[in-house]
């Protein structure tokens, strides 16, 4: 599984608008330029953050964007899942119920379920607030 820089930069943004949420809304070129990443590219991540409910938008003088939830509640599966569709690392595994034609005779699924597990289980306990915490102590977090 190999994630786009979409999903890297999104999560990118969330961290910026975890460390600048006392700020209220922040606009996206101030993101931009703290994050070294084009505003072009922010404005094409916004509406998948937007439209899932990870954002919070506010047009206008004082406008911009800030987090829909708590730093320690958005985590990076919540922020993968909205900018790369699925996480899954075969197909057959996108959709509840699995409808493979194959599934009762796939002796490699147990592989690929586990791994999503792992996946996902990761992703899903890794929050905003604890990329923050980390860069805070000293580490070098790359994201």
């Amino acid at each position: 599984m190999k994630i786009s820089t979409k999903g890297r930069y999104a999560l990118r943004m969330l961290y910026d608008l975890a460390l600048h949420q006392d700020e209220g809304y922040v606009s996206l070129k101030d993101i931009a330029e703290r994050q070294n990443i084009s505003k072009k590219y922010l404005e094409q991540i916004v509406p998948l953050l937007n439209k899932t409910g990870l954002i919070r938008t506010n047009r206008g003088n004082k406008g911009g964007y800030m987090l829909a939830g708590k730093a320690d509640e958005l985590t990076v599966g919540d922020v993968l899942r909205a900018t790369e569709g699925s996480i899954a690392p075969v197909s057959c595994l996108e959709f509840e119920p699995n409808e493979c034609p194959r599934v009762g005779e796939c002796s490699t699924l147990f592989v690929w379920e586990g791994l999503y597990k792992t996946i996902t289980d990761y992703l899903d306990s890794v929050t905003l607030q604890d990329i923050i915490e980390h860069g805070t102590n000293g580490g070098d977090y790359c994201i």
